[in-house]
């Protein structure tokens, strides 16, 4: 059998479990660096690995969905849900306006492993305003992200994490 050969149903399921494996061996790196290094080291590292994932993954998102150079906060609105763990997690995106989109973690595979086994939850926000700041500058470089809430913030008890993200039309190419 090969791929070619699934059904549009084992293919979805393929998809999520691609994600889910991505997210391990994620996982699996991030904790052995910190069983070497220690957490702030490995966060350190996990810094480095977005800067450079972030902006590939974003760029490979934008050609297969042919988004434009300058799409606003429809492409970004459109990429995040092509996300690597965009099909594993459960997020939602809010339009304050025409401006500003609001994205949220409601659900976090990562966080609820952690809640699971009785852990603090992940301080993941200095990963994440690389993350998302970063992913949201290849999809349209006008576009500027402001974290609301992330570990280790208190968050909200219907999402992990928050970003706000605010199209600058002032800086237009």
């Amino acid at each position: 059998m090969e791929i070619s050969d699934l059904s549009r149903e084992e293919l979805l399921k393929l998809v999520e479990d691609f994600g889910k494996r991505w997210l391990a061996h994620d996982g699996l790196w991030f904790q052995a660096i910190e069983r070497s290094h220690g957490m702030d080291e490995a966060i350190e590292k996990d810094i480095e690995a977005w800067e450079r994932f972030t902006e590939i993954e974003a760029k490979r998102i934008k050609k297969f969905l042919r988004l434009p150079e300058s799409g606003g906060l429809e492409a970004l609105e459109k990429a995040l849900n092509f996300r690597l763990y965009a099909v594993i997690n459960k997020q939602e995106m809010i339009r304050e306006d025409k401006n500003t989109l609001v994205f949220r973690m409601n659900e976090c595979r990562v966080q609820e492993a952690r809640k699971r086994k009785k852990m603090p939850l992940f301080p993941c926000k200095p990963v994440g305003i690389v993350e998302y700041s970063g992913f949201a500058k290849t999809i349209d470089s006008r576009i500027q992200t402001e974290v609301i809430s992330c570990p280790p913030d208190e968050t909200d008890e219907n999402y992990y994490c928050a970003w706000k993200f605010t199209l600058d039309e002032q800086n237009e190419k």
